[in-house]
């Protein structure tokens, strides 16, 4: 679909809201809201929805609990931050990652001298009420799953912290607000966002 054709069928595309210059890199915990913000967010900027935990699938062939089951989470840690560098020079776009990405400092460091940070900032009853009911989070298969996440939550909170932006994800807004909301603090960013 040509850029015209896009502006036709998606009337509030990057026309309306400005030219993205590096890759906004989604961080923050499981259920924070990531993968649904980050993939609205790029519809409404009219540039390509990333996910680097469907590329890590997509290249081993098996999902993120069977990689974490088989290889281990040092493993996959590592071809995480392959995949992220790799999608960070590919194209300019929305990426997000999974939980765990953001706590090296080695990926940390290469997201924000290639992209930008935004930290979905989430409080953990949000995020429980979110995440509760899924067998899909390979960290929560133990015996007391909100333990855990509190765990998780406590001890990730102070390097989400570190991300270049960050946006309240209270559990009341939609998700065309959380865009909304991104957006807004990717104004504050010229070379990221150049707002017409």
């Amino acid at each position: 679909m040509s850029e015209i054709e896009h502006s036709k069928t998606n009337p509030q595309s990057a026309h309306s809201v400005g030219l993205l210059k590096k890759t906004v890199v989604m961080v923050g915990m499981m259920g924070a809201g990531k993968t649904a913000v980050g993939r609205a967010l790029a519809g409404r900027l009219g540039v390509p929805f990333l996910d680097s935990d469907a590329e890590i699938e997509r290249a081993a062939n098996r999902t993120v609990p069977e990689i974490f089951e088989r290889d281990g989470e040092p493993f996959f840690r590592q071809k995480e931050s392959q995949v992220i560098s790799r999608l960070l020079d590919e194209q300019c776009g929305i990426l997000s990652t999974g939980g765990g990405a953001f706590l090296s400092e080695a990926n940390r460091r290469m997201i924000s001298q290639r992209g930008v940070s935004v930290w979905l900032n989430a409080d953990l009853r949000v995020l429980w009420s979110r995440v509760r009911h899924k067998d899909t989070r390979p960290l929560l298969r133990t015996a007391d799953p909100w333990a855990t996440l509190g765990e998780i939550y406590r001890a990730r909170v102070p390097l989400y912290a570190l991300a270049d932006l960050s946006v309240v994800s209270d559990g009341q807004a939609s998700i065309d607000d959380m865009v909304g909301r991104v957006i807004e603090v990717l104004k504050t960013r010229p070379d990221v966002l150049e707002t017409r």
